[in-house]
């Protein structure tokens, strides 16, 4: 009896703690396998990845085009004795054109003795955050595509991620517009300042003493003017996008729902 009573083997009951701890690890690892990136290029073939894809592209143009001028003009000085000069207007982004001199230093123009005299204006505030709207934008899309491209079993799993999208997207729109009008004034702002008649002002002695003060070569502003009209392209863009974010929110689920319910509950019973 003593033998058969120690030579029988018990396996051990698994304690609860530890079998609840393996129970959550086990789970962790099952979400994690089920949250983990899965490439998919289906979405670009809807509106929501395929305007994703146009955002980010207009972004890129959008910033490039104004980021990157650099521009010269060329004023001429017709002096009364029949001699003429040449002065140089160099500007670049971001457009503090006060730093930028027509005349360095002390000189003589015609002569006339004048002083390092600068440009007039500042347009570096609304140039900049025209800028800095289209790189968040550029980056906030990139990460969308990936989103979308990778983890859109994720993206539809919860309330939150199409909420986030759209209130992001939503938010976008309205910056696009106010950075847009603000760049397009301070771009009329740099044209007026750069012009023949904002120049002469500019230069004291071309107010009188037989000399006269002409922009005969202008800078090429077109790739200026193009990247305001990609700003408001942006915003239609964007806001055009807002409503397909939409449509992937329970918002729109919900008020679909509310809206067929009771056409349903319409139907006659059979007689």
């Amino acid at each position: 009896m003593g033998n058969e009573r120690f030579g029988k083997t018990h396996t051990p009951r698994m304690n609860s703690p530890i079998k609840q701890q393996l129970d959550k690890d086990f789970w962790i690892r099952s979400k994690i396998m089920m949250t983990g990136f899965r490439l998919n290029l289906s979405p670009l073939k809807e509106p929501l990845g395929f305007v994703k894809l146009v955002e980010w592209l207009t972004a890129i143009f959008a910033f490039g085009s104004c980021g990157g001028f650099s521009g010269r003009n060329i004023i001429s000085l017709f002096c009364g004795d029949g001699r003429n000069e040449t002065l140089n207007a160099n500007f670049h982004y971001p457009f503090r054109l006060s730093q930028f001199p027509l005349i360095e230093g002390n000189a003589t123009i015609c002569n006339n003795s004048v002083t390092a005299t600068y440009m007039v204006g500042d347009s570096a505030s609304s140039s900049e955050f025209f800028v800095g709207i289209a790189i968040i934008c550029f980056l906030y899309s990139m990460i969308a595509l990936l989103v979308y491209l990778g983890y859109m079993h994720v993206y539809k799993d919860s309330d939150f991620g199409p909420i986030f999208d759209f209130l992001i997207t939503a938010a976008l729109v309205f910056l696009w517009l106010v950075c847009s009008s603000a760049w397009a004034k301070g771009l009329q702002n740099v044209k007026d300042a750069t012009d023949t008649d904002g120049l002469s002002a500019t230069l004291g002695f071309c107010k009188g003493n037989n000399i006269t003060c002409e922009v005969t070569e202008f800078a090429n502003l077109r790739t200026l003017n193009i990247s305001v009209v990609f700003g408001y392209l942006n915003m239609f863009v964007w806001a055009g996008n807002a409503w397909f974010v939409y449509k992937e929110t329970r918002w729109h689920s919900q008020k679909f729902s509310t809206q067929s319910g009771p056409a349903r509950q319409q139907v006659p019973a059979p007689i």
